[in-house]
């Protein structure tokens, strides 16, 4: 009963951070039609600022509890600064080409951002513990887990209820069902889409630097990290259907307590299950699992 436990527990967690990166990649996707392999930097280097930030901090007599506000605030500079600089100066010159010269594009923008993670921190690791130190420990089901962890999966309900709310309930979320479902009437009708499009991208540039800035605290934050990330939030998005967030919720789930399965069971087959799973959602429904109803012109 415990393994079973601390198998739902890591599974759990592993996926609230997961569906924070992935939601972000889907949003972009859903609205832009472009498939972010730059993801993966935003991610490093809001895990590469949050960790600076609160490393600086504590050398500077800062509390413990400040790295939260760190956190934060470096998860929304990465998106403001890098999601806004490489849309405009960048992306908006390539919308009219083909998916494959997009694709290349932010690969080549991701490799770009590794390198200048490695300009700017350097190649040593960066440990910034102390939010997880300050919120301590507790026991449950008779095992010792951090707090920490936890407040993944409250962050992960909160960023999903927020996108669901802005979506489903507010003017905004209307203004970009407009925009995924046909950009040309959008035009007509008056709506900036241009506008729509870089706030977008800001949007799901903040989410991804704010998962690497969240998890910060539980890892060495060393060069590197962004490539396994983007590897399985795109098999997220794959198995719940690009442009769904109910789908990169779910997508999340079964890759996080898959992983956790088999990282208690079978080690050897740690990333080999999630993607054994992928290609059989891909066999059956290649769109994927939740995959948004397309609009059909008549």
């Amino acid at each position: 009963m415990q393994t079973t436990f601390t198998i739902l527990l890591d599974g759990l967690s592993y996926a609230s951070y997961l569906f924070i990166v992935s939601v972000g990649l889907t949003i972009i996707f859903g609205v832009m039609k472009i498939l972010n392999v730059a993801h993966g930097g935003f991610y490093a280097w809001g895990a590469y600022s949050a960790a600076y930030a609160i490393g600086l901090a504590a050398d500077l007599g800062f509390p413990d509890w400040f790295g939260f506000v760190l956190i934060g605030l470096s998860s929304m500079g990465v998106g403001l600064v890098l999601g806004l600089l490489i849309e405009r100066l960048i992306l908006r010159r390539l919308y009219d080409h083909e998916e494959v010269i997009i694709i290349l594009a932010t690969f080549g923008l991701f490799l770009v951002l590794e390198d200048l993670i490695l300009l700017v921190f350097g190649v040593n690791p960066y440990f910034a513990y102390q939010p997880m130190v300050f919120l301590g420990s507790v026991e449950l089901g008779g095992i010792l887990r951090d707090v920490y962890s936890l407040t993944l999966l409250g962050l992960a309900a909160l960023v999903a209820f927020a996108c669901w709310y802005a979506l489903d309930r507010t003017k905004w979320g209307k203004i970009l069902t407009t925009v995924i479902y046909d950009r040309e009437i959008s035009l007509a009708i008056g709506i900036n889409v241009n506008a729509v499009f870089v706030w977008t991208f800001v949007a799901g540039a903040t989410l991804g630097a704010l998962g690497g800035a969240y998890i910060s605290p539980t890892l060495s934050v060393a060069p590197g990290i962004g490539i396994d990330i983007i590897v399985l939030s795109f098999a997220v998005v794959v198995i719940g259907g690009m442009g769904s967030i109910p789908g990169a919720l779910i997508g999340a789930l079964m890759v996080g307590i898959l992983r956790a399965v088999a990282v208690h069971k079978f080690p050897e087959f740690e990333l080999f299950v999630i993607f054994v799973v992928m290609a059989a959602v891909l066999m059956v429904r290649p769109e994927g699992l939740f995959a948004p109803v397309k609009a059909r012109r008549i």
